[in-house]
């Protein structure tokens, strides 16, 4: 699955796995093993030898014309029927893990102490999920909620410093999910694997800057973000590359949920989909809010 690039690895080790539906494989060799066996499952039986009752004579009566006309009219099983993903399940569990994330932020904000807990475990619990095979409810909801402690505590600080930032990054980052999902929908924006594969690579980047700039805050007491070229904050121009590569992150969460519910994956990984979300969202909403401190504070300046 070309995707959240913390769930990159369980999808890649289910691809594999036929109970998964062949979710997240390839749509050439998962129509191929759709057409060989149905459902991405083994049949698991030996074939009956041709001219051979396989079931003894008397064993169950025949059914009746009735009985077949009865069966034909019968509706197909559903998705829900067969305990496969939709993408209401999508949502839900999307829209459960928000609500979370609100709840500890309103903990966060009014205990910012919190946000020591929220980052570290939220840290922990993400590796977690992102490597776990068989994803786990419990987990990513207190992920949701670790994430949110540690949002309410680091937003509770730029509000005293610009009064009024976290509302206009919370509307920026509604309005960057709900652009690219219109788009995504319309069929305008569609992930490729040219820029998926530039993706990886600004995301490579980032994570090095960042731990770079984690361990010059550490022993040096200096954020690199502060940094000015050409007069312009360091942390401004790193910031908006951030919420492009959030943005087409997006595009990327979208297109597993199409994946998974087209190859028949079960309803369960709906909270991996779910927790692929809610990462990108935190994600998206921290860079917003860095931006608009930077801009505010050139501005001041």
């Amino acid at each position: 699955m070309a995707g959240n690039p913390l769930i990159q690895s369980m999808t890649n080790s289910q691809k594999q796995d036929s109970r998964f539906g062949r979710f997240g494989a390839d749509s050439a060799t998962a129509g191929q093993n759709y057409s060989a066996q149905p459902h991405g499952y083994g049949t698991g039986y030996a074939q009956p030898q041709y001219g051979q009752n396989q079931y003894a004579q008397g064993q169950y009566a025949q059914p009746t014309a009735e009985d077949l006309n009865s069966m034909y009219r019968a509706p197909s099983a559903g998705p829900a029927d067969t305990n496969r993903l939709t993408i209401n399940d999508v949502i839900v569990k999307t829209g459960l893990n928000l609500g979370l994330v609100i709840v500890g932020a309103a903990l966060g904000w009014f205990m910012p102490i919190l946000m020591f807990v929220g980052v570290f475990g939220g840290l922990i619990l993400g590796l977690v999920n992102s490597f776990k095979k068989k994803v786990s409810p419990a987990l990513v909801m207190g992920y949701s909620l670790l994430e949110g402690m540690a949002l309410g505590g680091i937003s509770v600080f730029f509000e005293s410093v610009y009064p009024g930032i976290v509302g206009q990054a919370v509307l920026g980052t509604l309005i960057v999910f709900a652009t690219m999902l219109a788009l995504f929908r319309s069929g305008k924006v569609r992930a490729s694997s040219k820029v998926t594969k530039v993706f990886l690579g600004a995301m490579i980047a980032y994570f090095v800057f960042c731990m770079i700039n984690l361990g010059s805050a550490i022993f040096f007491q200096t954020n690199m973000r502060d940094f000015e070229l050409f007069g312009i904050p360091l942390g401004l121009i790193v910031g908006l590359l951030a919420i492009l590569m959030g943005a087409y992150s997006l595009v990327l969460d979208f297109t597993n949920v199409n994946e998974a519910v087209q190859y028949g994956a079960p309803e369960r990984e709906s909270w991996r989909l779910a927790f692929g979300l809610v990462v990108t969202l935190v994600w998206l909403y921290i860079e917003i809010l860095r931006v608009i401190y930077y801009a505010r504070s050139l501005a001041d300046d």
